[in-house]
């Protein structure tokens, strides 16, 4: 872990991101002062399933999750396709939950701490699909279909309109990981 201000990565598909999955919880992480990385499966403008846009600079090929005390992967429609099996993004998850991080997830996408190994035993919610929802189960987790559902440092909201709980149900959970070490 670097001693630079820690920073929170969130991961959005390159195209059909759920806008408000992205931008409710980054306002929330930016108004208390913490910095934030958006990144992609590729470069340039990723369009949100609402029109919104993200300019991608880093992939997640670039990212060293040790720089990061937070993961948060944005759902939408295009999850699916550009997030649940992608094996780099599985493995950023695993670097940061071992080094104590959060991990986070929202609608679709919180199916992908389950594909990455990490819900065995672990309460989570998702945006309710028959495939999401086997995601959690076939991976030992325990599907709780609340709107936000936080088990220890594993977080994860069914859909855009628990944006503002699971962005303040981070805000909440990042405090303890994230104020030692910028006051150290």
């Amino acid at each position: 872990m670097s001693d630079a201000a820690p920073r929170i990565l969130m991961v959005i598909a390159p195209k059909d991101f759920r806008d408000e999955e992205l931008l409710v919880p980054r306002t929330a992480f930016q108004a208390v002062g913490w910095p934030v990385d958006t990144v992609s499966t590729q470069t340039g403008t990723a369009i949100g399933m609402l029109g919104a846009t993200e300019t991608i600079t880093q992939t997640l090929d670039t990212v060293d999750p040790t720089e990061y005390r937070a993961v948060v992967v944005v759902g939408g429609m295009g999850s699916i396709e550009y997030l649940w099996h992608n094996k780099t993004l599985h493995s950023i998850l695993n670097v940061i939950n071992t080094q104590g991080g959060v991990i986070a997830g929202i609608c679709l996408s919180a199916a992908v701490p389950a594909l990455a190994g990490l819900a065995k035993g672990k309460q989570l919610t998702v945006y309710e699909t028959p495939e999401s929802v086997a995601a959690i189960v076939n991976n030992g987790g325990i599907y709780t279909n609340e709107a936000v559902t936080v088990d220890g440092r594993l977080i994860t909201a069914n859909g855009p309109e628990a944006a503002e709980a699971f962005a303040n149900a981070l805000v909440v959970a990042l405090q303890p990981v994230i104020v030692p070490v910028a006051a150290g």
